[in-house]
């Protein structure tokens, strides 16, 4: 059963997404995943299952990683780099200005650690450049994604973004309810397992839409109310 593996333990946390993969109707979906799924078995779980995969690759996957990043870095950002970029956008939220450029790598299907891929057909990378109103300070990271999908970049584009919309919107209210950002526990399996705590408390508050109060606010009466405690653990809220 999958509630019965230990939270934060990433070996488990992979053996419990085939299984996942297993109970999902995904056929003819786009399955996306972080670098904790970028494993050849579970590509190929999901090709099996009818469906296509798009996973975030990473500088742990070695030879991989750098061949893919080798070979972007000449030709997609380099100052003579001749491909450009299949997407590109601005987003304005939260005090902060974000562009990303989304980019077909080329042909890194046919590089020597990627041969042994299930189903590889395309290889993007992913440019994105943050700034905070007023600050001055501004980032920027680069990520891979390998992909089985035939789509066009653009599909393929906005599958990432969706993802990403996903993540980043609860992480924001996981930093406004909790003020998660500011937490000072440093023990991996600790910050995963009060990660997912968070997330649980979330989603039992949430239901009680005829509350005026914020998620923040029901989660406070929770602590302080224990008739409402026991309405949020039940599900059956009255007044």
């Amino acid at each position: 059963m999958l509630g019965q593996r230990q939270v934060g333990d990433k070996s488990n946390e992979i053996t419990a997404i085939p299984e996942l993969l297993d109970v999902l109707d995904i056929k003819g979906a786009i399955v996306t995943l972080d670098a904790m799924g970028c494993q050849r078995s579970i590509a190929s779980r999901i090709i099996e299952r009818g469906a296509d995969y798009l996973v975030t690759l990473k500088a742990n996957q070695g030879k991989k990683f750098a061949a893919v990043q080798e070979l972007c870095s000449t030709n997609c950002f380099s100052r003579s780099a001749t491909h450009r970029p299949v997407h590109d956008e601005f987003d304005d939220g939260h005090g902060r200005l974000v562009r990303r450029r989304v980019f077909v790598c080329p042909d890194t299907t046919a590089l020597e650690p990627l041969r042994d891929w299930p189903g590889l057909k395309t290889v993007l990378a992913v440019e994105t450049t943050r700034s905070v109103n007023g600050s001055g300070k501004t980032e920027t990271d680069i990520r891979y994604f390998l992909s089985s999908s035939a789509d066009q970049p653009e599909i393929l584009a906005k599958a990432i973004r969706r993802h990403w919309q996903i993540e980043n919107s609860l992480h924001w209210v996981l930093d406004v309810i909790f003020n998660e950002d500011h937490c000072r526990i440093r023990d991996r399996k600790a910050v995963q397992n009060f990660a997912l705590l968070r997330k649980i408390a979330i989603n039992l508050v949430r239901p009680h839409q005829a509350s005026k109060a914020s998620l923040k606010g029901r989660r406070k009466m929770a602590a302080w109310d224990n008739r409402y405690m026991e309405q949020v653990l039940t599900g059956n809220f009255h007044a």
